[in-house]
């Protein structure tokens, strides 16, 4: 089982940035895929970035293009989203994911954080 605990999340207001942080524990993420999805008030669940074992990043949402940048630190068995250039769009749930070893596909999630960017 791998748990992951979210934070960094916050009011901001436009223009400004947020870094957010998920925490594993339970198990190493050193060869899982981790991933960041949001969720808006009414909306689905998105992919918004992904990052690799290997290290290897894509994005999903072509909005954050240029904003938002994922990286991980196995050795802290952290996963970081660095948010910059906030829109009021991008205010959601913030949610970490996880997979299983050598997979891409999440199973493992975190509770959310709430980010609010306003105008």
């Amino acid at each position: 089982q791998v748990r992951l605990v979210e934070s960094g999340g916050g009011l901001v207001q436009a223009g400004n940035s947020l870094n957010l942080s998920c925490v594993a524990s339970g198990r190493t993420i050193s060869s899982r895929t981790m991933g960041w999805f949001r969720q808006a008030p009414g909306k689905d669940r998105d992919l918004v970035i992904g990052i690799n074992w290997r290290g290897g990043s894509t994005v999903y949402v072509d909005s954050v293009t240029g904003r938002f940048t994922i990286s991980r630190d196995n050795a802290k068995n952290t996963v970081t989203l660095q948010m910059n250039n906030l829109k009021p769009e991008d205010t959601a749930v913030y949610y970490c994911a996880a997979s299983e070893p050598y997979s891409v596909r999440y199973t493992y999630w975190g509770q959310g954080t709430q980010v609010t960017v306003s105008s």
